[in-house]
C-alpha cells in the first residue's frame, strides 16, 4: 500500500515550525530583509529550538532526526521568508554536515555540539570566483608545511561565512597531484580568525538580503595538519556526496517559497475588488492559481520521493537533481505568477510576493544550476 501521508513526529514538528514561521518571522523579517540585516534573535530561536540539531545524533548535541525532518522544516520557513531558510539550510547541511558525514571525533566533538545548537555557524567553501559550475576547477592550494596546511586562494558567493556567531568554514583546495595528473583535492577546516583568513565585505544582492554571504581570501592562512577533513585527495567527492544531499534540501526550500506564493495569492485575491467583483471570482485568476498549486504539489512529491531514497540508504543522486529542478522552476514561475496577480503592488518590497519574487532565482543556480540537474538526470539515464 502506498501511503504519502507524513508521520505523527513529523507532522508535530511541520506544525511547530508553522507556528514559529507565522507568529515570529513573518512580522519581523520584512524589516530585516529591507535592512540587508542578519536576524540573529531569530536564528537563536531556531537554535533553542533545536533546528539546526535535527538530523544529528543526541549524543553530538542534535536532536536525532533525519533529513527528511529538516526538508519539513526548511519548506514551512521558506512559506514566509527564504533568507531564515537558508540560513537554516546552508548551516546545516553545507556547514554542519560535512563534519558529521567525514570528520573526526575529534573534529565533531570540537565543533558539532555548538553547530548543532545554533550557537554557531558553518560556511562551505567550494566556488571560486572563477570557477561557477566547475568545481573541480580548484585554484585555491593547501601546502603541508611541517605539522601545518599553508592556505592561499580564494571563495565566492559563501553563506553564513561572515557572521558574528561563523566559527568554521569548510574550503576544498589543491593539495597534489594524483598519479594521472589531475588534482588532488582535499577539505580543510578552517577556523573563523585564523590570521589569513579573511571575510571580504557582504555582497549587495538581488534577494535573500537578510542572509549572510561574503566572499573568502586565504593569504599564507596556516591551520594545524589534523584540521583535514576526510580522506586527503577525496575532498572533491565529499563536497560532490554533500551537494546532492543539499539538492532535497534546497528543493524543500523552493517548495516552501512556491507554496508561500500560493497562500498569499489566495488571501489576496479574496480581499481585492476590480471592476466591481473580487478578483479571485474571474477564471483567469482561478486557473493561475491552480497552476501555481498544481507546480507545488508535483516538486513536493519529488522532493519527498528523493528524500524517501536517502533515508533508504539508495541511491538518489537522480531523485535529487529533479526534485531541485521541478522545484526551482516552480518557485521561479508562482513568484512571476503572483507578482502579476498582486499587480503594481507586487512589484513593492513591502508585500511578501516581491520578496519571493526577488529571492526565488538564486534557487535555479544555487547548489547546481539547473543546466547542472538536467545534465546530471541525462547522466544518470546514459545518454551523456
Amino acid at each position: 500500500m502506498i501511503d504519502f501521508r507524513i508521520g505523527e513526529e513529523y507532522e508535530a514538528l511541520r506544525k511547530t515550525v508553522h507556528d514559529f514561521a507565522q507568529n515570529e518571522v513573518a512580522p519581523v523579517i520584512g524589516d530585516f530583509y529591507e535592512r540587508e540585516e542578519f536576524p540573529y534573535d531569530l536564528v537563536a530561536q531556531m537554535g533553542r529550538m533545536g533546528l539546526f540539531g535535527l538530523p544529528f545524533p543526541e549524543e553530538l548535541g542534535g536532536m536525532g532526526g533525519d533529513y527528511f525532518a529538516l526538508c519539513l522544516a526548511l519548506e514551512e520557513l521558506a512559506r514566509v521568508d527564504s533568507s531564515i531558510a537558508v540560513t537554516l539550510e546552508a548551516g546545516v547541511s553545507l556547514g554542519a554536515m560535512p563534519l558529521y558525514r567525514f570528520g573526526s571525533k575529534e573534529q565533531q566533538q570540537r565543533w558539532l555540539p555548538a553547530l548543532c545548537a545554533g550557537e554557531a555557524l558553518g560556511g562551505f567553501g567550494l566556488t571560486e570566483p572563477g570557477g561557477g559550475s566547475d568545481a573541480g576547477a580548484t585554484r585555491t592550494t593547501a601546502k603541508l608545511d611541517g605539522d601545518q596546511w599553508v592556505i592561499n586562494g580564494s571563495k565566492s558567493f559563501i553563506t553564513n561565512s561572515g557572521t558574528d556567531i561563523t566559527s568554521i568554514v569548510t574550503v576544498t583546495a589543491v593539495t597534489g597531484r594524483k598519479s594521472d595528473g589531475g588534482k588532488e583535492i582535499s577539505a580543510i577546516v578552517v577556523p573563523s580568525g585564523t590570521p589569513g583568513f579573511v571575510v571580504e565585505p557582504k555582497y549587495s544582492k538581488v534577494g535573500w538580503n537578510a542572509s549572510d554571504t561574503h566572499g573568502l581570501s586565504f593569504s599564507d592562512c596556516r591551520v594545524p595538519a589534523e584540521n583535514l577533513l576526510g580522506q586527503r585527495g577525496r575532498g572533491y567527492a565529499q563536497f560532490l556526496s554533500i551537494l546532492d544531499e543539499g539538492r532535497v534540501a534546497i528543493a524543500a526550500l523552493s517548495v516552501g517559497l512556491a507554496q508561500g506564493c500560493v497562500d498569499e495569492c489566495v488571501r489576496y485575491v479574496r480581499e481585492r475588488e476590480a471592476f466591481g467583483h473580487q478578483i479571485g471570482t474571474y477564471q483567469a485568476i482561478q486557473f493561475k492559481i491552480a497552476d501555481m498549486e498544481a507546480r507545488t504539489h508535483s516538486a513536493r512529491l519529488a522532493y519527498y520521493a528523493a528524500a524517501s531514497k536517502m533515508l533508504r540508504g539508495e541511491a538518489f543522486k537522480k531523485e535529487a537533481s529533479i526534485a531541485k529542478l521541478l522545484a526551482s522552476n516552480a518557485a521561479m514561475d508562482n513568484s512571476r505568477d503572483a507578482t502579476q496577480i498582486f499587480g503594481g503592488y507586487g512589484f513593492m518590497n513591502e508585500f511578501p510576493v516581491g520578496r519571493f519574487y526577488r529571492d526565488a532565482k538564486i534557487l535555479e543556480i544555487g547548489e547546481g544550476t539547473s543546466e547542472i540537474q538536467r545534465m546530471l538526470i541525462a547522466r544518470e539515464l546514459g545518454v551523456a
